[in-house]
């Protein structure tokens, strides 16, 4: 199997993201929403099932892959060696909707 990303690192990434996406939800004031007996929407800690993880992981590697090869075809086709970010630009919507 190709090397992929750490999943400790994408959990950790997640986390933030989910964190930060609280303190928002904090400023904003929403309503609990009961989930079951005792428990709210906002109490309990999201967590992330280790086969997700490594599913993302995959799932991140792919898409890094895939936009390193299209945009290296982009810049061997204009005759340079080495990728640009306008080579990026350029494959990013396509790369974006295969996805």
């Amino acid at each position: 199997m190709d090397a992929t990303f750490d999943p400790d690192l994408i959990h950790a990434i997640f986390k933030m993201v989910w964190s930060r996406r609280a303190e928002r939800n904090e400023e904003i004031d929403v309503v609990d929403i009961e989930v079951g007996a005792g428990t709210s929407k906002k109490s309990r800690p999201t967590t992330a099932n280790p086969s997700a993880l490594r599913v993302s992981c995959e799932l991140l590697r792919l898409f890094v892959t895939e936009a390193i090869e299209r945009t290296a075809i982009i810049a061997e086709a204009e005759g340079i060696n080495k990728i640009e970010p306008t080579h990026l630009e350029r494959i990013l919507p396509q790369l974006l909707l295969d996805f």
